[in-house]
């Protein structure tokens, strides 16, 4: 956006539409002049700010908030998504103008909003007068009202309404210039939609899908258990479903509901709003009717929700692990950044994180000093160009009573704010050179939506797991996999660049995305562990990448099942096997940890082992073997394999590994870098800025100061001269910067 007489138009029309007398004083209208030139200026540094809902608080102190925020150094907010009954008190009668002061307020302090739109919380006049638009679970059970999303997202009533809204909403406010961008729901794909709308679109898509009930049978074994239908209507419900294939197909149908429901926003607000504000929603990665980077695709920029645990659960080498859905561990908070910019591969936004303690009443951890900071860059350093905290007031009433805000209950800044205030600073005085980074790779890994779902309905362990009357299911199976192996790169100080399965093979249209002998050149080194769903068209790319001259390295469950969840006929891996030299027919589920030892070639760390689940791998004889079970049973079966494919490199690797070996593999199979310390509690996480600096963000994961011998010549970020040494204090973050 540049400054000119489109925007002088803009601001001629923006007055004539709102009272000069909404000014106090002249002070603040030539800030709101100034904000011309200063909201332009945006993409020239971090977005750092709050989720700031003034409509919440008991007392409006929208004055001294802005006051606040602009010591802080914050300039973006995030308004109006979870104020449906505030927006329309009843059906049809709207109250719009309640956030003009905000808005105007913040464009006066030159502080930027992002407007969310508030159809993840219906009002209680739409559930009383359509009662059949509420959720149902697969019990069959009503969500009753009290909580949020207890509606179907499918149900044309509540697509009605909520088009309703949003079309007013963006009318009155599209041309507000506080406005950057525009947030679609809230966290969406929160829940499975078991309702009999969505039950009937279910049976729509398979008919359109497969054409005939014959052919389903046929596709599905259906044969099995006296399943065969005679006609669409002799589907069963999934309430009480057991096979896998329906399972696969349901789960696919669900996230396009999610799809649909951000694609329609999506294009309702674009068709209305200003080329130059963006469209985002923010992502809870995970979430069970959600297939992120499909759904990435109706987005002009990813966001991201990232709640970690504090004090202790950020410390390394074992940090400490609660019982909770939040992170634990720095190596989840740069996973969760990783996986964001993957849904895209481009920057993205942080649109909720740790404000202060989250959780309920039982969860107050405040963190502990620097904290933040370390929080915050980890994300940058992955590619993050927003931080904004949820929330700015800590709520004295509702569910989340006790979710920290960077205000507490009694409103008076404290140690939270001087913290906030101080990562601000640092962002102002950084500016551009922190925005839109390139993350640095020494590994591309693979990650699978699809496989995620098959490993939930099929899991290789049940520990965790919640059980029905029809099967063991465990929604943590497959990130669990994956989590092993990425917390071993991090240990190692190898940094990974997620790769989504969807963006080199596009199951819906049957295309290829990006060629095998491409992909080699740009990623040398690929990890695909857990892809347990996996097409014909994906396991022919995998050996085209070797025989490209890349290095494939596979872990358990991959190239098990085709993409409908059948248990492929050929022996595994499948299609890779007669490359690799090695192939299994048996696995094992582990009772204990088991010792692993290495080779000659191949180093492990002390305590490396084997944890849940072994391919008992065979070889004959061509393949290197790597490392071996200390086992009077598994001693038979190697651990890893690796074998030279003309210019490429195929490692199987049998056994989920606990940290230790996970940190062998890597450090074994990846070249040296020269930014590894000795040090457990230190690591660094690396990009390149726009300008083609090389920065290095250095932290230490303890209360234990560390000085630690730089590999090359630095200078700290924003001083000349270089350092040979740093000095990292307890819970510290030093930015260093390649010197030429």
């Amino acid at each position: 956006m540049k400054t000119g007489y489109s925007q002088l138009i803009l601001l001629s029309i923006y007055l004539n539409r709102i009272e000069l007398s909404a000014y106090n004083t002249i002070f603040e209208l030539i800030h709101f002049l100034k904000g011309i030139i200063n909201m332009a200026s945006y993409k020239d540094r971090i977005l750092f700010g709050v989720a700031y809902y003034n409509e919440y608080e008991p007392v409006s102190k929208l004055d001294k908030d802005i006051e606040l925020m602009k010591k802080a150094h914050m300039n973006v907010i995030r308004v109006g998504e979870g104020s449906w009954s505030h927006w329309e008190p009843e059906d049809g009668q709207f109250n719009l103008d309640w956030l003009q002061p905000i808005l105007d307020k913040a464009y006066a302090n030159d502080i930027h909003v992002i407007l969310g739109v508030p159809t993840f919380a219906i009002p209680q006049w739409l559930v009383r007068k359509y009662p059949e638009v509420a959720l149902h679970d697969k019990n069959g059970n009503k969500h009753f009202f009290g909580s949020r999303e207890e509606h179907s997202l499918s149900h044309p009533v509540f697509k009605y309404y909520s088009q309703r809204v949003i079309d007013k909403i963006v009318t009155r406010y599209k041309d507000h210039p506080a406005i950057i961008g525009w947030q679609l729901h809230n966290e969406p794909g929160l829940f499975i939609n078991y309702s009999d709308d969505a039950f009937e679109g279910f049976k729509d898509y398979l008919r359109h899908k497969y054409q005939t009930v014959e052919r389903l049978n046929k596709e599905w074994g259906l044969v099995y258990w006296s399943h065969e239908l005679s006609t669409w209507d002799d589907l069963w419900k999934p309430e009480g479903n057991a096979q896998p294939q329906y399972d696969i197909e349901w789960r696919r149908y669900q996230a396009s509901l999610t799809d649909d429901l951000l694609k329609w926003q999506s294009n309702l607000i674009k068709s209305k709003v200003p080329d130059n504000q963006f469209v985002t929603v923010n992502l809870a990665l995970g979430r069970s009717a959600l297939d992120e980077a499909k759904s990435s695709r109706h987005l002009d920029v990813a966001s991201t929700d990232i709640y970690y645990h504090m004090q202790d659960g950020m410390k390394l080498p074992v940090p400490d692990e609660p019982h909770s859905w939040f992170l634990h561990g720095p190596w989840q908070i740069a996973r969760d950044a990783d996986r964001t910019y993957s849904v895209k591969q481009l920057p993205f936004c942080v649109a909720e994180t740790d404000g202060g303690p989250i959780g309920g009443a039982g969860d107050n951890y405040p963190a502990y000093p620097g904290q933040w900071k370390q929080a915050a860059y980890q994300m940058i350093a992955r590619g993050a160009n927003m931080i904004e905290y949820w929330h700015w007031q800590q709520l004295h009433y509702g569910t989340e009573t006790y979710w920290g805000g960077i205000l507490p209950q009694d409103e008076q800044p404290g140690r939270v704010y001087r913290e906030v205030a101080k990562l601000g600073a640092s962002f102002d005085q950084y500016g551009k050179q922190i925005v839109d980074l390139k993350p640095d790779e020494d590994i591309a890994m693979l990650y699978s939506v699809k496989s995620r779902w098959g490993l939930e309905f099929e899991p290789y362990h049940a520990q965790g797991a919640e059980m029905d009357p029809h099967k063991t299911c465990n929604p943590q199976a497959y990130d669990n996999l994956f989590d092993h192996f990425y917390a071993g790169a991090y240990l190692a100080n190898k940094q990974v660049h997620i790769i989504q399965d969807s963006q080199i093979y596009d199951d819906d249209h049957d295309q290829v995305l990006i060629s095998p002998q491409n992909f080699a050149k740009q990623h040398p080194y690929f990890l695909v562990v857990g892809a347990y769903i996996s097409s014909d068209e994906f396991i022919n790319w995998l050996e085209e990448y070797i025989k490209a001259g890349g290095h494939l390295i596979i872990g358990p469950r991959t190239a098990f099942a085709d993409d409908l969840a059948r248990v492929r006929r050929a022996v595994k891996p499948a299609g890779l096997s007669s490359l690799a030299s090695t192939n299994y027919q048996e696995y094992s589920n582990l009772r204990k940890e088991i010792t692993v030892t290495g080779t000659s070639n191949f180093n492990v760390l002390p305590g490396a082992k084997a944890v849940e689940w072994i391919d008992m791998l065979q070889t004959d004889g061509q393949a290197d073997v790597l490392a071996n079970y200390d086992d009077p049973f598994f001693k038979d079966y190697p651990v890893l394999t690796s074998q030279k494919i003309g210019a490429g490199q195929l490692t199987i690797i049998g056994a989920i590994p606990n940290h230790q070996l996970a940190q062998s593999i890597f450090e074994n199979l990846l070249p040296n870098t020269n930014w590894h310390f000795d040090n457990n509690h230190v690591t660094e996480s690396s990009a390149i800025n726009s300008s083609g600096d090389h920065l290095h963000f250095v932290f230490n994961w303890s209360w234990d100061s560390t000085t630690i011998k730089l590999p090359q010549a630095c200078s700290i970020l924003g001083e000349g001269q270089a350092v040979q040494s740093i000095t990292l204090k307890p819970w510290d973050t030093v930015i260093l910067r390649e010197k030429d």
